[in-house]
């Protein structure tokens, strides 16, 4: 439901004018939304992801290939769709340039990431 609701802002170029896939393969992992242009990914997760040692080594190998990944929370994206907006715009326009986490996001920067940072 959090995925076809952020979908939902991103498709169409809604967002900013950015373009976003979903789904988009890289190695052997499959990124939630991507925007190729800036290489960044955006992941929304359940709170079984909390602390994910899987995702901490997946957000390494999309940063080794260039990519920068903004990981928010599934209930944010329901209770607050238009701040989590906001954050993947602040992302994308590279306003978040260095490695954040909190309790309810983690942002992993690729410096090489092309994006207009």
């Amino acid at each position: 439901m959090a995925e076809a609701t952020l979908w939902n802002e991103l498709k169409a170029r809604k967002l900013g004018g950015h373009k976003f896939v979903r789904q988009m393969p890289i190695g052997p992992y499959f990124a939630d939304f991507t925007c190729r242009s800036s290489r960044l990914i955006v992941e929304i997760d359940g709170s079984q992801h909390a602390g994910s040692q899987y995702d901490r080594r997946r957000d390494a190998f999309m940063c080794s290939e260039g990519y920068s990944v903004l990981r928010m929370w599934n209930v944010d994206v329901l209770k607050d769709t238009e701040g989590v907006c906001a954050t993947i715009l602040a992302a994308w326009d590279g306003r978040l340039q260095q490695n954040t986490t909190a309790f309810d996001m983690r942002f992993v920067f690729a410096a090489a990431s092309g994006g207009k940072a």
